[in-house]
Parts: structure tokens; C-alpha cells; sequence
């Protein structure tokens, strides 16, 4: 038994028992990965895949069973040597944050910039992706660290901390009618066509959600997963915004209003999450604390500790 039959179990999993993207994933050839499974399942003595024919079809009874214990053993390889490599080296490394784009466009600039000078050996490494994509960079080990404002705090594999609360705004070019209304309803800003993120991004779910509570159709002509392309759309005159709060600047955004809308869209919860049973490195712990200053380390250290919950 080795640690790339391992892999090559663990990869077939996530490649929905694909072999060929198997051998793609871990630079090897189809026919190795193929071998490699038929040796473990002869050293152990069972069948880990059903099989029709040489495709594989999914897992056996036992096959789920050694698929978790799988998972662990390289969770715990690798964490083995995130503990050598801090001791051996405390102040380099290789930190992975991965983000949305409108946490990495307005909320961390300045925690960045303080990590870069508290940190200047670690290399850090920056990567943009939906919610549902930061959490399977979590899972897989591909990111250290995840902020988003969906998904990361219902996924049982990750532990999740709140980073900040925050609202939807409208924004709307200079002179428009809006700008007139006291308090504007749902009802009325629906009387015009509306620009906003797309489903599954920055808190869409809960203007969504605002909208069917009041019995209001709105018309979505344009979504985005970026503010700075509601906002250009918007400044043209195709619609109104709803942004998150944070994105509007009014000395950037000069030829756009912002209207106060917290009395019509939930508060959203932005989340920092990791994966449980990760040996973190002390740079990642105080990235951690500065993002979630009332979260200690020893609550992050029990919540990451935790077993991830078992199914059925």
C-alpha cells in the first residue's frame, strides 16, 4: 500500500469514477491508474469500485467505508508536513485565500496589505471563485483559507466563523425619479427594470427572498457576480442597482446615488471557514484572528479539531 494508490482512490471519487480525468488529474496515464486500484483491492483482499465491464460505477459497501479512512490518511500526511515545515521554518510558506470577488475587491485590500507586512517570506496566493467553488477548494485541500458569503457555513467538512454582517443597497444614476421617493417600497422599485448579482452570489438569496416575502415580481435584466459591472450598467441607464453595500464609493462613483435599503433586504453574513482536521500554520492562525477578531485561537483550534459529522 502507498500513498498514490491512495490518491488515485481519492481522485476517482472526485472525478465521479472518470479514470481518464483520474490520469489527467494526477499527471499518469490511464492505464497505471487502472493498475494501481486493481493492486490495493488485491493487497486488502476486497473490491472498492463496482464495475461494469473495466468502467467503474461507484463505490462498493466496503469502498465507502475505506473511502473516508482515505481521505483521512492524506489529510493527516499532509498535515505531518505542515507541522515539520513550521517548525523548520516559521516565517515562509505558501497561504492560499480563496474568495469571491467582491470580498477580494472590498473587504480585504487592507487585511492583505497587513498580512504581506507582517509576513513577507509567506507567499500568498490570492485565487477569485463562486461560493460553491471556495468550498471545494476547501474540501480538496487546493485552499487554506475560504471567504464567502454563501455555502461555507452549510458545508459539514468546513468550520465556519462570521467575519461581517452587512446589507443591500440601491444605487441609481443622478436624477432619477427614486431619488424623490421617501423610503421607496419594494413595490416601487420594482416598477423599474433592476441590475444585481447573479443567483448563488453576494447575498442573492436574500433579495430574491425580499421580493417573494412582499408578493413582488421583479424584472432582472442583467445580472453580474462583479459590482463594478452593476454599477457601469447601471450609470447607463439600463435599470436600477442592488449592490452590496460596501461596494459603492461616492468619490469613485460620482455620477451614482446611493439609496439606504436595510429596511428592505436581510442582513447578509459574510463567513471565513477552513477545513476541520487541517493543521493550520501559525501565519494562517493570526490571518484568521485578524478577520475574525472576536473568534480566539483557542475556539478556531476546537472548531477545526471537530470530527466532521457522519452521514446517515
Amino acid at each position: 500500500m502507498n500513498f498514490q494508490q491512495l490518491r488515485i482512490v481519492r481522485e476517482t471519487i472526485r472525478q465521479d469514477f472518470n479514470l481518464t480525468e483520474v490520469a489527467n488529474a494526477l499527471y499518469t496515464s490511464q492505464p497505471g491508474v487502472s493498475k494501481h486500484i486493481k493492486d490495493l483491492e488485491d493487497e486488502l483482499g476486497i473490491e472498492i469500485f463496482i464495475r461494469r465491464g473495466k468502467r467503474l460505477l461507484g463505490l462498493t459497501e466496503p469502498g465507502k467505508e475505506l473511502a473516508g479512512v482515505v481521505e483521512q490518511i492524506l489529510l493527516d500526511s499532509q498535515n505531518l508536513r505542515r507541522i515539520a515545515d513550521q517548525f523548520a521554518s516559521r516565517e515562509t510558506g505558501h497561504f492560499v485565500v480563496a474568495t469571491t470577488h467582491t470580498q477580494a475587491r472590498y473587504a480585504l485590500p487592507k487585511i492583505i496589505k497587513w498580512f504581506k507586512l507582517d509576513y513577507p517570506k509567506v507567499h500568498l496566493a490570492l485565487h477569485q471563485g463562486s461560493p460553491e467553488e471556495i468550498a471545494d477548494m476547501l474540501v480538496s485541500g487546493a485552499a487554506d483559507v475560504g471567504i464567502a458569503t454563501e455555502r461555507l457555513d452549510n458545508v459539514p467538512e468546513l468550520a465556519a466563523f462570521p467575519f461581517y454582517s452587512w446589507h443591500h443597497a440601491l444605487i441609481v444614476p443622478d436624477g432619477h425619479p427614486l431619488l424623490a421617493v421617501e423610503n421607496p417600497t419594494l413595490e416601487k422599485i420594482a416598477e423599474y427594470p433592476i441590475i444585481t448579482y447573479h443567483e448563488g452570489y453576494t447575498g442573492r438569496s436574500h433579495i430574491d427572498q425580499a421580493f417573494a416575502d412582499a408578493g413582488v415580481v421583479p424584472d432582472i435584466v442583467l445580472s453580474a457576480i462583479d459590482a463594478d459591472v452593476i454599477k457601469t450598467y447601471v450609470e447607463l441607464e439600463l435599470g436600477v442597482g442592488i449592490v452590496a453595500s460596501m461596494a459603492y464609493n461616492p468619490e469613485k462613483d460620482r455620477g451614482l446615488k446611493l439609496l439606504e435599503s436595510s429596511h428592505l433586504f436581510p442582513a447578509s453574513t459574510t463567513w471565513l471557514a477552513v477545513r476541520r482536521g487541517t493543521y493550520l500554520r501559525s501565519y494562517a492562525h493570526a490571518f484568521i484572528e485578524k478577520v475574525c477578531p472576536d473568534v480566539g485561537e483557542e475556539e478556531i483550534r476546537a472548531a477545526i479539531q471537530k470530527n466532521v459529522p457522519a452521514e446517515g
